[in-house]
């Protein structure tokens, strides 16, 4: 899969059902960022990422002779070399703000989402796992009464990060409640209605909400 419009000569390693990965996907579609992808699956590694990136691990992005292997460094960087349209507030103080909210993201809801994933801890520990992480976004819900986005009327990097949870919710056996979700809902259906959110998906990620 490849990416198309602005010029570039970028290689992304990206695993096809990481949330991660998804992430940047979503930043190199919005941005319009001409990219190669390369797919990269568990048990399946290509050598030259064993030597591009010490910890052999996606996602990994490789600008000419730049390579980047963490995730919010390669977002920042796309959003700084391609300025267009931007994914961070101007202002110091806002970006500081939209930098914590992914890290809370981060802290609060990934190790929830990459356990789920992973399917490796015993099934009650697994639970307890599903409905905190269930019942934090609920929590959220009322946001989104007051905001189109994650704390803003713009589509910021935050909502990158958000994005491929909330697709993955079904694969992860979540199901938010209408009657106490519904601006949550409404607002994940704007982020897939995106046409970048949907240039992002690969395939894998498109048979997640398969028949929904």
């Amino acid at each position: 899969m490849a990416l198309a419009a602005k010029r570039s000569s970028m290689i992304f390693y990206s695993n096809p059902t990481d949330h991660y990965c998804h992430r940047i996907r979503i930043v190199l579609a919005e941005k319009g960022v001409t990219v190669d992808i390369v797919d990269v699956e568990e048990g399946n590694v290509p050598e030259d990422l064993t030597s591009l990136n010490p910890y052999n691990e996606v996602p990994t992005l490789v600008d000419r002779e730049l390579t980047l292997y963490e995730p919010n460094v390669i977002t920042e960087y796309l959003d700084e070399r391609f300025p267009h349209p931007p994914l961070l507030p101007v202002y110091p103080v806002e970006r500081g703000k939209s930098r914590l909210l992914i890290h809370r993201i981060e802290r609060d809801w990934c190790g929830h989402v990459d356990a789920i994933m992973k399917g490796k801890e015993k099934a009650a520990d697994l639970n307890k796992r599903r409905k905190s992480l269930r019942d934090s976004l609920i929590t959220i819900s009322p946001i989104f009464e007051e905001f189109s986005f994650f704390m803003s009327e713009d589509f910021t990097l935050v909502d990158c990060a958000l994005a491929p949870i909330l697709w993955r919710l079904p694969v992860l056996g979540i199901e938010l409640p209408a009657k106490q979700a519904q601006p949550l809902l409404d607002y994940a259906e704007r982020l897939f209605a995106r046409e970048s959110f949907q240039v992002s998906l690969s395939e894998k990620e498109r048979e997640m909400r398969e028949g929904l």
